[in-house]
């Protein structure tokens, strides 16, 4: 017995063969030698009913005479494809018409045989094209199986990707509150600045990939104090000129330390300019206006608010009503007007929220891709615009 060599569910199906041919003592000769071969076959006298049993039950192999009545010719063939591509079809013909031949093979056809033809030609055909059925059959399976493979494991590499991005922030965060650690009432100040920042960055039209840097810069904006003494960080009062001068080379010295850093390179910007002034006259470059990345425009915005609703021993905080209004005052000079436009787009119960739930959730707010506010998480739309849209 011959077996079908299609899917894995008619593995095991003898192989079907369908013999469409209006000459009855052809048409049985050809159905006593198939048998005997092993196949499983049916017969009918035109073109009709061969699509009606094509229609009804799956076969691994068509012989048609290719100018039976009813439906025959070219017209026929083209049916047949289309209610089962996988079929494998040999055509018979009295004649001998090239271009009819042509346009068989151009339409799917294995072969076209004329008559008369032998009974031992017909099962090296049949066996043929049977075996170039099987191979096709097997490599879509292939290709089939080769695409869900690519498909699984790009969906694992982006799951790891999305693992270890979460990592990074958090290994982030935590060399964040580190450096805070070092400052004398910083406490919790990156991560302020932080929630700050992205939600202003969104405001202002940032995408999530520009937010995310945003997010890095601030993070680390104070890194480059690794290399400033203890005893400077920590000194209560005002700086004298030497002490100053020192203090300065900080947003330097982070550059250099985050541009070694591959996936950090474009928050190194950021952290070289946040102490940087719209009106030129911040430092270490002395940039102005639109010269400083945008990054560090928010970041100044947001490191305002940040600075005006915390407490220091030399201030009381701010109400962020005040604050609000104090930082319209610094448009212009220290800040960007057009991101204190964004900013003052956005309610002061908004700025509330951020600080008290950034405090309740102890720094775990910050995930790839996605914000966590209320012990709820949330998309980045969502987390930051409670209904509001972003400006363009």
């Amino acid at each position: 017995m011959q077996y079908s060599a299609g899917s894995s569910s008619s593995i095991f199906r003898p192989v079907r063969i369908l013999i469409a041919e209006d000459e009855a003592v052809l048409r049985d000769l050809l159905v006593r030698k198939l048998m005997g071969l092993g196949y499983a076959c049916e017969s009918c006298e035109d073109g009709d009913a061969a699509l009606q049993l094509l229609s009804s039950n799956p076969f691994d192999l068509m012989l048609a005479d290719i100018f039976m009545p009813e439906t025959g010719g070219i017209s026929l063939l083209k049916e047949v494809m289309r209610i089962r591509p996988h079929i494998a079809v040999i055509l018979l013909a009295s004649i001998v018409d090239i271009e009819i031949a042509v346009d068989a093979l151009k339409y799917g056809a294995y072969d076209y045989i004329t008559k008369p033809f032998s009974l031992e030609e017909m099962s090296i055909s049949v066996s043929r094209a049977l075996e170039k059925r099987r191979l096709i059959i097997e490599n879509q399976n292939y290709q089939r199986t080769l695409e869900e493979q690519v498909a699984s494991r790009t969906y694992q590499l982006k799951e790891a990707l999305a693992t270890l991005e979460q990592t990074y922030h958090s290994t982030l965060a935590a060399l964040s509150k580190a450096l805070d650690s070092r400052d004398a009432d910083s406490e919790g100040h990156s991560l302020r600045v932080t929630a700050y920042a992205a939600r202003l960055a969104w405001q202002s039209g940032l995408n999530e990939t520009e937010i995310r840097v945003v997010e890095q810069g601030v993070l680390l904006h104070d890194i480059g104090k690794i290399g400033i003494p203890d005893e400077l960080l920590r000194k209560r009062g005002k700086l004298n000129k030497t002490e100053l001068t020192l203090m300065q080379k900080h947003p330097g010295i982070g550059f250099r330390i985050l541009t070694q850093i591959q996936f950090l390179k474009g928050a190194a910007q950021l952290v070289l300019q946040h102490h940087e002034r719209y009106d030129g006259k911040g430092y270490p470059l002395g940039l102005k206006g639109e010269e400083i990345s945008i990054g560090a425009r928010i970041f100044a915005v947001a490191e305002a608010l940040e600075d005006l609703t915390s407490a220091r021993p030399s201030k009381p905080a701010m109400s962020f009503e005040a604050a609000g209004r104090e930082i319209g005052k610094m448009s212009g000079v220290e800040l960007d007007p057009r991101i204190v436009e964004f900013f003052q787009r956005i309610a002061v119960s908004d700025w509330k929220m951020i600080h008290d739930e950034i405090l309740a959730s102890a720094g775990n707010w910050l995930s790839a891709g996605n914000r966590q506010i209320g012990g709820k998480e949330r998309n980045l739309q969502e987390s930051y615009s409670d209904g509001l849209s972003p400006a363009g």
